[in-house]
């Protein structure tokens, strides 16, 4: 993928994520740090868990852009979300959609980083899935909620599919920008169908003896 590319993705992506993880700590009512803590482990959290996995320091440590970027979409939420007047049920929306869309982002920068770093098509998939979901339920976790992931619905699921259409497409010969698309669009539709007709999957049911 284009580096210029990549890297706007990537801060995309990130103050999605932190949006998403500010909007958690405002429903908890939390104070500034809660709010910059939360935002952060949302925006590097599943990044920094793939880095580890490729054996490499985390991508921040050498650039703080990131963390910087989840600290100022945090204070930015804990300053002037307030003003905005949304009731809980839009909040609610906000967060979710802010979630599917950094989901669907990092599914593909996660699958593209893993990939440039030599690693096999399919751990590439996996990993960008990890870079997708991780963030999220480190979040989670921290405000004392049942991460997303182990509810029944459509997540990790959409997460994947992204990320091996993507890697599909890499490997299809499509150009990276056109691949990034399919991806981005297929982790997004997925999400999106299974929010708005709250799809789920099927739980596991003990047969009888």
């Amino acid at each position: 993928m284009n580096p210029a590319f990549a890297s706007a993705a990537e801060w995309i992506g990130v103050a999605v994520f932190a949006l998403s993880g500010a909007m958690v700590a405002a429903r908890k009512g939390m104070d500034p740090f809660g709010f910059a803590l939360l935002a952060t482990v949302t925006g590097v959290g599943g990044g920094s868990v793939r880095d580890v996995l490729l054996g490499r320091p985390a991508f921040w440590v050498a650039d703080p852009t990131d963390p910087i970027v989840c600290v100022l979409v945090g204070m930015f939420v804990y300053f002037v979300g307030g003003r905005w007047g949304l009731s809980r049920l839009q909040s609610r929306l906000l967060l979710v959609w802010a979630d599917a869309m950094g989901l669907a982002i990092f599914a593909v920068v996660g699958t593209s980083t893993a990939l440039g770093a030599g690693a096999h098509p399919i751990t590439a998939v996996v990993l960008g899935t990890f870079t997708a979901t991780f963030g999220g339920i480190i979040r989670d976790i921290l405000a004392g909620d049942v991460p997303m992931v182990l509810h029944r619905e459509v997540y990790v699921t959409a997460a994947f599919v992204g990320a091996a259409a993507y890697a599909t497409a890499i490997y299809a010969g499509i150009p990276a920008l056109g691949a990034g698309a399919a991806g981005v669009m297929a982790a997004f539709s997925l999400r999106s169908l299974a929010i708005l007709r709250n799809w789920s999957l099927p739980p596991y049911v003990e047969t009888a003896r």
